[in-house]
């Protein structure tokens, strides 16, 4: 392969988390999440159901306030994922197909992952704010269309 053509590692991980959304059991909206330090993958996540419980496309949403409650999000799957395999994911970095929600941002932020990458923006501005002020770096990643 031409060393010109070869994506770098921003594009490459944001690649890995939208591979990992495909796996979204949640139909209303599929994201994936992939947490790296110093170019390793640490963990990866997507929405689906709780372990054990039908999923979203299986059986119908849970729907409160215009949201799908049954679901745990990717960033949420990809931290819990890193907790139950015993990874250390302080000073790290998520990226992510959609910005985080609120309760996401709280969890990464106090998992102590420095960086958020995300492809499209949803939702809440409030994460912005206090990611400011407590010094994660929030940036915008958007997915490169593939080259055909």
């Amino acid at each position: 392969m031409d060393a010109r053509k070869r994506v770098g590692w921003d594009e490459y991980f944001m690649g890995i988390a939208r591979q990992a959304a495909t796996r979204s059991t949640c139909d209303r909206k599929f994201v994936g999440a992939v947490i790296v330090r110093d170019r390793n993958i640490l963990s990866t996540g997507y929405n689906g159901s709780i372990r054990g419980m039908p999923h979203c496309d299986e059986v119908d949403h849970e729907l409160e306030n215009g949201h799908c409650v049954a679901t745990i999000h990717a960033e949420a799957n990809a931290i819990l994922q890193a907790a139950k395999n015993g990874v250390n994911i302080s000073n790290s970095e998520i990226y992510t197909t959609a910005s985080p929600c609120w309760n996401c941002f709280k969890l990464i932020a106090n998992a102590g992952i420095k960086k958020i990458h995300y492809a499209e923006f949803y939702r809440d501005e409030k994460s912005f704010r206090v990611a400011r002020q407590i010094g994660i770096e929030l940036i915008h990643q958007p997915i490169q269309e593939e080259k055909g």
